[in-house]
This record gives structure tokens, C-alpha cells and sequence, in this order.
């Protein structure tokens, strides 16, 4: 007999925060935190729509002539917004094995983030003194960060920035010691008298020259400091290729590194708690092509 969708291998999720026991608890697991079922994916679908209205209400509502015009009606979608993600928090704390384990996690935090500052304003509102409110209800766009548990993209992305990031803080730290050592010579080069005050000064103009930013409050006026300066711009474009270059072979080794060698389905996203063959190239659940496998198929 097959198993029922979401237990064939244990989730991300279920590792995590531990699969609760009881029948509700379980039903509300399944729907909340996996999406290889029809009701998991319309949840999702859902929470992302909610997530992507709230933060077009906060950028709105941050435009003083539109609020004149429709405080009322933001007030009405903030407050809508917020006793849904309040709900949606409870429900997540509730049917979780590890309810502390899931409130201290990065998800768990964004989650509370989403609906603090709302609750803030009203019950704090000696807050005023110490923060404009505007700021603290801008805190709301922290929203947008509870996409990244509904994307499958957005959880890879993650590993492979927390693979790599020894790597990327070699190489920053590398770009900081050639940023310090040819600012010290911009600064002995070009001297107080062309901009370059100090050596902070002159490290801040190697930073924003190296990386291409170029804001040009401040630029070398000899020969030789613009041939520096030609010589850091031509290494900017490398060294701006290289984190990505890691992140991208982090991310290309992690997927083809995944348990069972293949994809999740494009159709029934299995394959985050249901492990395919190696050698698959249909689904085992809904019988739809694999669009890649461990060779490539």
C-alpha cells in the first residue's frame, strides 16, 4: 500500500521542528510546512499572495499623499494582514513537535517580525518618543523575508550562501587588504591636497573604486593616481565575478549532490520528502517527466 503523500521520507521541516503527533496537528503539519500535497500548495500559493499584498500596502502606505487620500483603508489591510499571520503564527507554533526549536529559528523570527511592529504601535505608543512611528510600522517590509520559507529556490540559495561562506569571508577579507594597501598608497600619492585627508579617506575611495561604484566625491588628480586608479577599475570587474562564481558551483554541487540524484517534480514538487531513484525520470507519483536527473536526463 502506498504511503500517504509527506511520509514517505521525512522533510526538512519534520527534522527540524519535529512532526507532532495527533490527527490534527499532523493534518495542519502537512499543509503548513510541506507542499507535496494539493492543500500544502495552495497554502502556500496563498501566504504568498498575502505576503507580496502586505508589502505593497507598507510601500503605499509609506507615500504621504496616497495615505491622506486612503489612511482608512490601509489601516483596515494592515490590521487584516496582521491578525492573519498572527493566526498563521499560532497555527505554526501549535502544530509542531518543538515549539521553542521552530520560535528561536530564522523562520520563526521572521514570522513574529511580521506582525510586532503592528502590535507595537498600539500597545507601546510611549515608543513615539524614542522612534517615529512611520519607522516602526516600516518594519513591516520584513514580510517579504517569509517568501524565502514558501521558494524552493530561496532555501538553496540559502545553503549554498552558508556552504560557501568561508570562502566569501577569504575573499572579502583578501579585497579589504588590497583595498587598505592601495588606498595607503593613494594616500601618500595624492596627498590632503587632492581629497585624500587620511588613510580611512583614501581606503573608503578604494572600496567604492573597486567595486565600481564610483560616487566621485572624491577622484585622483596626478598621473600616477589615475593609472592606480584605471588598474583597480579594470580588477573591480573580477573581483566582482568571484562570489558569485562560488555561490554558483556551491549551488550546482548541492543540487546533483541531493539524495536519489534527481530533481523534485515540476508537477507535484515531490522530491523534498519523497526520495526518486537514481536512475528516475518519471515521477513516482504523478508519473510526470523529471526535468533532470543524476545523468543528466
Amino acid at each position: 500500500m502506498e504511503a500517504p503523500p509527506g511520509l514517505t521520507a521525512e522533510s526538512d521541516a519534520a527534522k527540524r521542528f519535529g512532526r507532532p503527533e495527533g490527527a490534527w496537528r499532523s493534518r495542519a503539519f502537512s499543509i503548513i510546512f510541506e507542499s507535496d500535497t494539493l492543500s500544502g500548495r495552495l497554502f502556500d500559493s496563498l501566504s504568498i499572495v498575502a505576503i507580496l499584498a502586505s508589502v505593497v500596502v507598507v510601500i503605499l502606505d509609506s507615500v504621504d499623499s496616497v495615505t491622506m487620500r486612503h489612511e482608512a483603508l490601509f489601516n483596515g489591510f494592515e490590521w487584516g494582514f496582521t491578525l492573519l499571520f498572527t493566526v498563521e503564527y499560532v497555527f505554526r507554533i501549535s502544530c509542531v513537535r518543538y515549539p521553542w526549536r521552530y520560535a528561536t529559528s530564522l523562520l520563526g523570527i521572521v514570522d513574529l517580525l511580521a506582525v510586532l511592529p503592528t502590535y507595537f504601535a498600539v500597545f507601546l505608543p510611549e515608543m513615539q518618543v524614542l522612534i517615529n512611528l512611520r519607522l516602526l510600522r516600516s518594519l513591516r517590509i520584513f514580510r517579504i523575508l517569509k517568501l524565502a520559507e514558501h521558494i524552493s529556490e530561496f532555501r538553496s540559495l540559502g545553503a549554498a550562501l552558508a556552504s560557501s561562506r568561508r570562502k566569501i569571508v577569504v575573499f572579502i577579507s583578501f579585497v579589504l587588504i588590497v583595498a587598505a594597501i592601495l588606498g595607503s598608497v593613494m594616500y601618500v600619492v595624492e596627498g590632503p591636497a587632492n581629497g585624500f585627508t587620511s588613510i580611512p579617506v583614501a581606503i573608503y575611495w578604494a572600496i567604492t573604486t573597486i567595486t565600481t561604484v564610483g560616487f566621485g566625491d572624491i577622484s585622483p588628480k596626478t598621473d600616477l593616481g589615475r593609472f592606480i586608479a584605471s588598474c583597480m577599475m579594470l580588477m573591480g570587474w573580477g573581483v566582482l565575478a568571484v562570489p558569485t562564481g562560488i555561490v554558483a558551483s556551491e549551488m550546482t554541487a548541492q543540487r546533483f549532490a541531493r539524495p536519489g540524484g534527481a530533481l523534485q517534480c515540476p508537477e507535484c514538487a515531490a522530491g523534498r520528502s519523497m526520495v526518486h531513484d537514481n536512475d528516475a525520470t518519471f515521477c513516482k507519483r504523478c508519473g510526470k517527466p523529471l526535468s533532470v536527473g543524476l545523468n543528466g536526463s
